[in-house]
């Protein structure tokens, strides 16, 4: 059952249109008038707060949309420190939004006592003082309140995270496969106990690491004295998952991603050979990159591209 909050919110939105359509049938002469039509509760090309679990999130309903066809959604995972406002500024995907016709959730994790928001994924990324909060359990919350109240097409719903958020984009894609289509991380890693990670379907992954990155280092480290894996452990790690063969394919074209780096900076590596449910695994290495490299315009569409690919099989 959906939370008190949602319910009431989900009430409000179908009630008050059909109050307002009462009204306008009450008029002069006798003669009713026409039955208002119920409209989503935020209005196509603007943004919204939706409340859940006292934890509002950001909801961008984008220009055009319509509740006769099912569109996309887009999850936005902030990094350790950040918020769901800081992380839309940096990754820039309203516009994408607008363009492309999906809808766009943009949530902030918990703060810990340090005051600083974060997401419960991995030991070492980045629950510091050990709370108790379940971030899958409120994201998949957050999924129930955005397919209750809009067409969202639940085979196309993904995820896009940086750091923490990078980290808890794979713990949902573990722990929730179900829901989720495929995610891109950019700096994050898997659990390093990969035997954690058991999810009962193929989710596709995308991994945008830079090589020079000191925070989340691209072999590998520890944060907290946890251990994190290197970049190559996660890609074989979902390589295993879904099946797919160590076959790499690196003919596609670099891609510019970094202006603060000479030419096409960023290689591509794709595994896509025997993976199930038309699955795949891919790397986007930012040559000379750090942990927050500086994103051109390239990267919003690149990245929602490599999603619109991705298609969850019944």
């Amino acid at each position: 059952m959906l939370p008190v909050g949602i319910r009431r919110w989900l009430a409000a939105a179908f009630i008050l249109p059909l109050l307002a359509g009462c009204e306008s049938s009450v008029g002069g002469g006798g003669s009713p008038g026409p039955v208002a039509a119920w409209r989503p509760p935020i209005a196509p090309g603007t943004t919204g707060a939706i409340d859940l679990d006292s934890r509002p999130f950001q909801l961008h309903v984008p220009a055009g949309y319509d509740p006769a066809r099912k569109v996309p959604l887009v999850v936005l995972l902030h990094g350790y420190e950040s918020s769901a406002a800081q992380q839309e500024r940096y990754f820039n995907l309203t516009p994408e939004s607008d363009r492309r016709g999906f809808l766009y959730a943009m949530p902030d994790g918990t703060t810990d006592r340090d005051g600083k928001r974060f997401w419960n994924a991995t030991e070492a990324c980045c629950n510091f003082y050990n709370s108790g909060v379940d971030d899958a359990a409120y994201l998949e919350r957050l999924l129930d309140a955005v397919e209750s109240a809009y067409s969202v097409d639940t085979a196309r719903v993904y995820l896009v995270g940086h750091s923490n958020g990078g980290f808890m984009a794979y713990q949902m894609a573990c722990e929730r496969s179900m829901r989720i289509t495929a995610i891109v991380s950019l700096a994050g890693a898997v659990d390093n106990d990969t035997s954690l990670c058991t999810p009962q379907r193929p989710v596709s992954v995308l991994q945008i690491h830079g090589t020079a990155d000191a925070s989340i280092k691209f072999g590998g480290g520890t944060k907290g004295g946890h251990p994190y894996p290197s970049v190559d452990t996660t890609l074989a790690t979902w390589r295993r998952i879904n099946g797919c063969s160590a076959r790499a394919d690196t003919s596609a074209p670099p891609l510019d991603l970094e202006p603060r780096l000479p030419g096409a900076d960023t290689g591509v590596t794709i595994y896509s050979v025997g993976c199930r449910d038309a699955s795949r695994v891919e790397l986007w290495h930012i040559s000379g990159g750090g942990h927050t490299p500086t994103l051109n315009a390239n990267f919003a569409p690149a990245v929602i591209d490599f999603l619109y690919a991705r298609l969850s099989r019944p």
